[in-house]
């Protein structure tokens, strides 16, 4: 087992907290607006909670700014009138998962690496979220039934690195989620382990030291990917010792962002966000053009204005800060890099 600073002891030192959190963090969208110091909303719609649940930690809720009906983070997870729009070429699933399914809860898009669906819940629900309306029920899995998926990665040695998604893997209990960790651990072929999270951002009180621990004893290169939009999801004296002991134990960190109408949509944002990033350890790594998906094309940033803020962002910043800015199409070998010349 690790040693934890005295610094990280105390900061972790309830572990059932991210469990208190998370149950409390499905709301109502009048809930929302009165923890965000709002009345009302002009573009507001509790109604659109029927479209896709409304989730929202207290450790996000709080950096908020009070009254700002505005504000970039209330805007991510503010249920709004637009969803109900239907826009063409907006689809429930634009990334056509559903045809990269070989066996239940894993996706093969690229060659090398396979991506597990983990678990059909998040700590937040972001509302331009690519698999809001994704089939989760037709990949829960029990330990037993995780066999088939673990089995393909076994029989399936052009792949060296497995991804876990969902929803937001870190959901899952620690003895659920580092039973499968260790599993994976054990194939000789693997690689690299990767863990996309919103948690470390939205809900850091989620790495407990159990769960630290048990990442430090794996034997494979372990890569957490965060989610990050915008420089106020960052606090240094909340998180700072968290991403410090995920270093500490080799652990790399990476964010991604999505470039979103309202939220990032300008160069000092994304600049400010991605030397925050850096300050706390972690390296920018893409900045994508949102997914087309329906109920989201309000957040959308069309490909000349992106490319417009993208040259402006590297006049700003030096090349290892610069996020590679790309989107993913259905059927590619690879996330596709957008042309900025």
């Amino acid at each position: 087992m690790i040693q934890l600073s005295p610094t990280s002891v105390e900061a972790y030192a309830h572990p059932s907290d991210w469990k208190t959190q998370l149950s409390q963090s499905k709301m109502t969208t009048a809930e929302l607006l009165r923890r965000a110091g709002l009345d009302s909303h002009p573009w507001a719609d509790s109604s659109a909670e029927l479209l896709f649940e409304l989730r929202v930690p207290a450790s996000y809720l709080k950096k908020i700014v009070k009254g700002d009906p505005f504000d970039p983070l209330l805007l991510q997870v503010l249920p709004q009138k637009a969803e109900h729009v239907l826009t063409p070429g907006y689809s429930d699933q634009p990334l056509a998962e559903h045809t990269f399914t070989p066996v239940k809860g894993l996706l093969h898009k690229y060659a090398n690496r396979v991506l597990l669906i983990t678990n059909a819940r998040c700590a937040i629900n972001c509302r331009y979220c690519f698999r809001r309306s994704f089939p989760y029920d037709e990949h829960r899995q029990s330990r037993e039934q995780w066999q088939d998926a673990l089995n393909y990665i076994r029989s399936t040695h052009d792949v060296d690195e497995v991804i876990l998604s969902g929803g937001d893997p870190l959901v899952q209990n620690n003895a659920s989620l580092l039973w499968l960790l260790r599993e994976i651990d054990s194939i000789s072929h693997i690689q690299r382990i990767r863990i996309h999270t919103r948690m470390l951002t939205s809900m850091p009180a989620r790495m407990d030291p159990e769960l630290l621990s048990g990442l430090a004893e794996l034997h494979k290169k372990i890569v957490l990917v965060t989610h990050c939009n915008h420089p106020n999801e960052l606090d240094p004296q909340e998180q700072g010792q968290l991403f410090a002991d995920l270093r500490a134990i080799n652990i790399t960190l990476l964010n991604q962002s999505v470039l979103l109408r309202g939220v990032n949509d300008d160069a000092e944002t994304l600049a400010r966000l991605s030397k925050k990033l850096f300050d706390l350890g972690i390296l920018p790594y893409y900045l994508f053009l949102m997914d087309p998906v329906r109920g989201a094309a309000h957040f959308d940033v069309k490909e000349p204005e992106a490319v417009s803020i993208y040259q402006t962002l590297q006049s700003k910043l030096p090349g290892y800060l610069v996020p590679r800015l790309s989107r993913e199409i259905p059927g590619e070998a690879a996330k596709t890099l957008i042309s900025v010349s």
